[in-house]
C-alpha cells in the first residue's frame, strides 16, 4: 500500500471518530434536557413533601415560591410561608445540628405563635442502632419537639436531661439527641429574633405625645 493512500484511510478513519464522537455527545445533551425538568420536578415534590411532614394545618399558597432568605448567626437561612387568606400562619426552615458523625440536617415548622408544629431529620450520618433514633421510623423521640416553644420548657431547660434539661437522651448516643435539640432551640431564637419579617407583620413607630 502506498504511503499517500494510507494517509488518506487513517484521515477518513479520524472524520468519522470525530463524527461518532459529535454525534453521541449532541445526543447526550439532548438527553439531559430532555430529563432536567423532569429532575427538577421530582426535586420540588421532594421538598415539599418534606416541609408538610412539619405543617398538619391548612394552607392555600405555594410553600416553594412563597419564601424569604434572612442572615442568622449560622449563614442566611431559607424560609418558606404557610398562608391562609394572605396571612402567614407558620413558618417552615432547616437547622442543623452536630451529633457524633456529623451535621444532622433537620427541617421545622413553627407557628405564628413561635410553637413547633413539628421537627424531622432529613439528613444525618449517625451510628444505626444508636444515634439514627432521631428518624421517626426509628423511635418517636423527635415529637418530643411537638408543641414546645422558647417558654416551655424554661431556655434553661433545654437539654437533655443529662445536662439538666427535660429532653431524653440515647442509651450509648447522647451527642446526638444533644446536637438536634440545641439545633431547634436556635431555631426557635432565629424565630423570635426575625418575627417580624417572617410574618410580614409592619412595625409602626412610637409616636411621641
Amino acid at each position: 500500500m502506498k504511503l499517500a493512500e494510507l494517509r488518506g484511510k487513517l484521515s477518513c478513519q479520524g472524520i468519522l471518530l470525530g463524527g461518532v464522537a459529535l454525534f453521541t455527545s449532541a445526543a447526550l445533551a439532548l438527553a439531559s434536557r430532555a430529563t432536567e425538568a423532569d429532575i427538577r420536578a421530582a426535586e420540588a415534590r421532594d421538598l415539599k413533601q418534606s416541609l408538610t411532614q412539619v405543617l398538619p394545618s391548612a394552607y392555600d399558597n405555594d410553600l416553594l415560591k412563597d419564601t424569604v432568605s434572612l442572615p442568622s448567626k449560622n449563614g442566611d437561612v431559607l424560609v418558606y410561608r404557610a398562608r391562609h387568606a394572605g396571612k402567614v400562619d407558620a413558618v417552615v426552615y432547616r437547622v442543623v445540628g452536630h451529633g457524633y458523625a456529623g451535621a444532622v440536617v433537620c427541617v421545622m415548622g413553627v407557628s405564628r405563635e413561635g410553637k413547633i408544629l413539628g421537627v424531622r431529620v432529613i439528613k444525618h450520618t449517625e451510628t444505626p442502632g444508636l444515634g439514627d433514633k432521631i428518624e421517626t421510623a426509628k423511635s418517636n423521640w423527635i415529637h418530643s419537639f411537638d408543641g414546645k416553644w422558647l417558654g416551655e420548657p424554661t431556655p434553661d431547660k433545654w437539654a437533655v436531661k443529662k445536662d439538666g434539661g427535660v429532653f431524653d437522651q440515647f442509651a450509648g448516643a447522647t451527642i446526638t439527641p444533644r446536637g438536634v435539640v440545641k439545633a431547634v432551640k436556635e431555631g426557635l431564637e432565629f424565630f423570635a429574633n426575625e418575627r417580624a419579617n417572617l410574618l410580614d407583620e409592619v412595625i409602626v413607630p412610637r409616636v411621641k405625645p
